[in-house]
């Protein structure tokens, strides 16, 4: 797998990553449609897990899961939060883009204390 440094993304102008914290996650919408979303947790130490990403299948390979992933973690780096990555598609996407990797959290998981 190759490395870049910018994530080309999807920049439609009706686009919009909408915060939905009722069901923990994060929806992308284009106009009206739904396209998909990614899951997320806060967790007791301030740091956000990123769980899972889910596009429709309608919308598949066609870079939404790219676009939602780095709107998300760009909102993220500008608000100075910490992630975790429980999810398969995101651990791939931050070997392929190193500049995301400062949003990982060093600090021992929360969840592992005894």
């Amino acid at each position: 797998m190759t490395t870049e440094s910018t994530p080309q993304i999807n920049n439609s102008p009706d686009l919009k990553v909408v915060p939905n914290h009722d069901a923990s996650r994060y929806e992308l919408w284009d106009g009206e449609q739904y396209i998909g979303f990614l899951g997320v947790e806060v967790l007791e130490d301030g740091t956000v897990d990123l769980q899972h990403t889910i596009i429709s299948e309608a919308f598949g390979r066609r870079g939404y899961a790219r676009t939602l992933v780095t709107r998300v973690l760009d909102d993220y780096r500008q608000r100075g939060l910490k992630v975790r990555v429980t999810c398969s598609y995101i651990q791939d996407y931050m070997r392929r883009f190193p500049s995301y990797r400062e949003l990982l959290a060093t600090a021992p998981d929360p969840r592992t204390r005894g």
